[in-house]
């Protein structure tokens, strides 16, 4: 890359940046009137010949989780998601996403099961689970979903989705899941 193409990507690098903060504050407020004003800006980006597949991505993910908010929020039920994996346990899932654990030395891939119970990781050596009443919190950081054990300071699990979509939704099915979990039974 030349001088000028260097530039050029240091100019547009700031663009992005306040693209993806815009982006984050609508995913934060499920924020409806977003999408356009977000899609006006990605195409106008578009056509000045820059790259805009990561927020078109992105622009998915808010869409997928808009859905997903607006249906729960009718009085919706979680999605669920036919699976016999023995890592759900014959419980009700409501997501399965293909994932990686960055964190582990091995790093390994697998599937990321959110039950009623759990979440659950299926891959690796070793399984993984957090049942419900143990985290704390549920962040998601990009693509990837943490999730925040109680006790123990800061100790938290984290997840790398394959895609935004998977991040986000699957974040706010585990919030739905956290909560419900809280109630007494």
């Amino acid at each position: 890359m030349g001088l000028f193409g260097f530039f050029k990507r240091g100019r547009g690098r700031g663009h992005a940046q306040a693209w993806e903060q815009e982006w984050t504050r609508a995913i934060d407020a499920l924020d409806a009137a977003a999408p356009d004003r977000l899609r006006a800006l990605v195409a106008a980006r578009a056509a000045a010949g820059e790259d805009v597949e990561i927020e078109d991505e992105m622009l998915q993910a808010l869409d997928d989780l808009l859905a997903l908010e607006r249906g729960l929020a009718a009085g919706g039920a979680l999605p669920a998601i036919e699976t016999s994996h023995r890592a759900a346990a014959g419980e009700r899932c409501h997501y399965s996403a293909p994932v990686s654990m960055p964190d582990d030395p091995m790093q390994p891939t697998g599937r990321l099961l959110l039950t009623e119970g759990r979440a659950a990781f299926a891959g690796g050596a070793r399984a993984v689970a957090v049942p419900w009443h143990a985290a704390r919190q549920v962040v998601r950081a990009g693509r990837d979903l943490l999730l925040v054990r109680v006790g123990g300071g800061d100790e938290a699990v984290r997840f790398r989705c394959n895609s935004f979509s998977d991040a986000v939704c699957g974040a706010a099915i585990a919030r739905h899941l956290m909560r419900a979990g809280d109630k007494p039974i």
